[in-house]
């Protein structure tokens, strides 16, 4: 591997995840955000009561995405040998808070009837 080009990203995460899974993530992360963008431009405004619900839910999210990845890939922290993989898992983790953050902000706008109007 002597560039890293998008191709070859693609083809590492399906290797790991598996062809499937790795596209249903895709799709689901596009819906979330589709649907992150819709509530933002149909509120005009974001609500501070969601986002703290919202950031609460951060460390939820990242403790899931990193059993998740563990999981899915067969491995466990007995197997981080180095600098690069705490920082590979630390990656993962903020890529789950951040995505719970959105999901929860996005669910709590689309599907929680508010007295904030």
């Amino acid at each position: 591997m002597e560039q890293l080009t998008f191709g070859t990203m693609i083809a590492v995460f399906e290797e790991v995840f598996g062809r499937g899974l790795f596209w249903v993530m895709v799709m689901l992360a596009v819906v979330v955000t589709l649907a992150y963008v819709y509530v933002l431009i149909r509120d005009r405004a974001m609500s501070m009561r969601k986002f703290l619900l919202a950031q609460l839910s951060m460390p939820f999210g990242a403790l899931v995405a990193v059993l998740f990845v563990q999981a899915v890939t067969h491995s466990g922290f007995s197997d981080i040998g180095g600098p690069i993989d705490v920082i590979v898992v630390l990656g993962i983790a903020t890529i789950g808070a951040v995505g719970a953050a959105v999901l929860v902000y996005t669910a709590q706008s689309l599907f929680r009837k508010t007295a904030e109007k």
